[in-house]
């Protein structure tokens, strides 16, 4: 993991049981834990198999933490599993502004330079250790608008 002053962190799932429900239970490298419902990816293409609930408690982490795996090659990768555990312990602006990030493919040095702060404080925004200010994500939005529209 890098320095979160700097970089953003490369978090991993270290432990993950099923729950009722279509449900997981994960535990994150940092320490952060949530219940994750995947109920609405089973029986989805393409897990389809997710949806036999003997086959859903069949989860594990994968051997480096960067995905859930079933049997036969099915997953899901940590980093969407990370945006529902934002959601699940109620860190949407922090969601917000990762997804902004991701959607217009901004480093910390180019967030920082796109909305005029530190690459500090965006590394404190995207790691989730500081709450994103509304301010910032209607600058975020401002930003995509003008860019679009360029």
């Amino acid at each position: 993991m890098g320095d979160s002053m700097t970089s953003d962190h490369m978090r991993r799932i270290v432990s993950v049981r099923a729950d009722d429900g279509f449900r997981v239970a994960l535990v994150w490298s940092d320490g952060a834990e949530a219940v994750v419902d995947l109920s609405g990816t089973v029986g989805r293409y393409p897990f389809e198999a997710l949806a036999d609930k003997a086959f859903f408690e069949r989860v594990e982490a994968s051997e480096w933490g960067r995905a859930l795996e079933w049997p036969g090659d099915v997953g899901i990768s940590s980093e969407s599993l990370w945006f529902d555990t934002l959601t699940a312990i109620g860190r949407d602006d922090t969601r917000d502004f990762l997804e902004w990030r991701y959607r217009h493919g901004l480093s910390l040095s180019k967030a920082a330079e796109a909305l005029g702060l530190s690459q500090r404080q965006i590394a404190y925004y995207s790691n989730g250790e500081k709450p994103v200010p509304r301010t910032i994500l209607l600058a975020c939005s401002g930003w995509e608008t003008l860019t679009e529209a360029a």
